[in-house]
């Protein structure tokens, strides 16, 4: 489950994400629920609220390298994405973010940036390539290779990962079923349970 960034709204659309949540569970408990969430300005409440619907996974996507963090995001911070997920964890959440590359970050910087996530214990991270999506947007800077790709999975698992999915179309929700399988187990629902 995903919305864009509800910055208008004051809880930043914590709201939409834990009715649906609620919603769901009310019809089965079998779902499993990942939700990619907005960073909500960096106010805890809509944070909490969120986690007190208890998804199955809270996915926030760090996007960019910390450098690049102002051009590509400029109304979000790395250290604050960072912040969420780590209070994520420490509740006992599995947690999960991505990374778009090719917008002029170096190979070392998202080696740095999985190191990052690594250190708070984030289990599953996607990485996938940056595609322009209108000429307003930042130009692309490179194609990555794919063996790039292959050595960012890697290193991510070498520093704990649980789970790295990394290749040129990989998006947040790819393979999204299977990189939580891949986790084992945990004190979710079952893993052979109905993915949402």
């Amino acid at each position: 489950m995903t919305a864009v960034a509800r910055d208008d709204l004051n809880d930043g659309g914590a709201s939409g994400f834990v009715d649906t949540i609620n919603a769901i569970r009310k019809e089965t408990s079998t779902t499993r629920i990942e939700v990619l969430i907005p960073d909500f300005k960096g106010l805890k409440e809509p944070l909490e609220e969120v986690l007190e619907a208890n998804p199955d996974i809270l996915n926030h996507n760090l996007e960019t390298v910390a450098r690049l963090q102002r051009a590509v995001r400029p109304s979000a911070g790395y250290g604050r994405s960072l912040a969420m997920l780590a209070r994520a964890k420490r509740a006992g959440f599995t947690t999960k973010s991505g990374l778009i590359v090719g917008m002029g970050e170096t190979d070392a910087e998202i080696d740095s940036a999985l190191a990052d996530l690594a250190a708070i214990g984030v289990d599953i991270v996607t990485i996938g390539q940056y595609l322009r999506p209108t000429t307003h947007h930042i130009p692309i800077q490179r194609w990555v290779e794919p063996s790039i790709f292959t050595s960012w999975i890697k290193n991510g698992t070498q520093l704990g990962i649980g789970h790295v999915q990394a290749s040129p179309l990989t998006r947040s929700s790819y393979h999204a079923s299977q990189a939580a399988q891949g986790l084992g187990d945990s004190n979710k629902p079952a893993l052979d349970a109905q993915y949402t």
